[in-house]
């Protein structure tokens, strides 16, 4: 019965997919380069967020050498907005080891593709059966969630047993030599017809085999894992200007968002008004004494694992004269205003930028 229940999702999944797929740009010509760019922006983004990034991305640099030639400042400028600032930075140093162990060639093998900087069993996968078209599973949220489904999991899908099950189920299902169709077809049905909250199961190629449907319960499939929690976090940051310039200022190399421009500032601490917390920030990262503070907004921004209300003020110098003293930063400027698109900020920087 397993055999014959595979042979159907197969022969269902993949009929499906050659009148349904959609007309992505990595899937023209399924080179690794594209691949592995596109994998990387989809992690935790959807396919509709990501496509004017990819566009942007690939005019700018269509192959592993150009990324290997710029510097990472232009390529966080280029993959701002997308967060998760240190696939860039691994993207930049395979681009490095490609180029100069492997004669700029992605390489074929599986072994050799999960030894690259930030390329996991999920991006190895992809490089393998899309690029390849070797027999490699594939496993993404999308394909969670249709598992859970078509094979009734009745607990949470990452948890470590599950994992492996699934894993072993799509490696199982990949019809010899046609890797590249099949998982892009598992993805696609989560991504079209799967859906978390209304899944089409009218239209869905195997409803057939789905053993949530026959049961009644796809709405409670798959089962929800324990949410983790946002930490709520108040900072202050200020827009100091002189001249008609603002200063900004490039994070560390370690610690959150490394490498970054920024308005200085910092958390708020207990008892603290926003306005208190930023010029204490100021004396203690930059040595400068400011006043005139004037709030613009308050922006809200939910990172991966907190959240920021941001109190954002305009603010000038107690005397025209002080210049920074850099005491975390490594770097400091000050720039125009139209400047400010030239630099890669945190996302609620950003957000801050728009609005001026």
């Amino acid at each position: 019965m397993k055999k014959e229940k595979y042979a159907s999702i197969r022969k269902g999944l993949l009929q499906w997919f050659q009148l349904h797929q959609r007309k992505l740009p990595w899937r023209r010509n399924h080179l690794p380069y594209e691949i592995w760019i596109s994998e990387i922006m989809l992690q935790q983004t959807q396919v509709k967020t990501v496509l004017p990034y990819y566009e942007r991305w690939m005019a700018r640099f269509p192959d592993i050498a150009s990324v290997a030639e710029a510097t990472e400042e232009e390529l966080l400028k280029y993959w701002e907005g997308m967060g998760y600032y240190s696939r860039v930075r691994n993207i930049h140093k395979t681009a490095h080891i490609v180029m100069t162990d492997h004669g700029g060639e992605f390489p074929r093998e599986h072994g050799a593709v999960l030894k690259l900087p930030g390329i996991g069993p999920y991006t190895a996968g992809a490089v393998m059966s899309l690029a390849f078209n070797e027999d490699f599973p594939l496993v993404d949220g999308n394909v969670e969630r249709v598992f859970a489904r078509l094979f009734d999991i009745d607990s949470p899908v990452k948890e470590k047993e599950n994992q492996k099950l699934i894993w072993k189920t799509a490696k199982e299902l990949i019809p010899s030599g046609m890797a590249r169709d099949f998982n892009q077809a598992l993805m696609e049905l989560g991504a079209l017809i799967c859906l978390p909250r209304t899944p089409l199961c009218g239209d869905c190629p195997v409803s057939g085999s789905c053993e949530s449907r026959r049961a009644g319960i796809v709405d409670q499939r798959p089962v929800a894992g324990k949410r983790k929690s946002l930490q709520p976090i108040q900072v202050a940051i200020g827009l100091l200007l002189r001249d008609g310039k603002i200063f900004i200022q490039k994070r560390p190399p370690h610690g959150l968002m490394p490498h970054l421009w920024e308005f200085p500032g910092g958390k708020i601490q207990e008892n603290e008004t926003p306005e208190a917390a930023l010029v204490r920030e100021f004396r203690e990262e930059l040595d400068l004494d400011i006043c005139g503070l004037n709030k613009i907004a308050l922006i809200r921004h939910n990172y991966t694992s907190f959240k920021v209300t941001l109190h954002a003020y305009f603010c000038t110098l107690v005397s025209p004269h002080q210049e920074p003293v850099l005491r975390t930063a490594v770097d400091g400027r000050w720039v125009t205003p139209d400047q400010l698109q030239d630099y890669a900020f945190p996302a609620a920087n950003r957000k801050l930028i728009r609005m001026l």
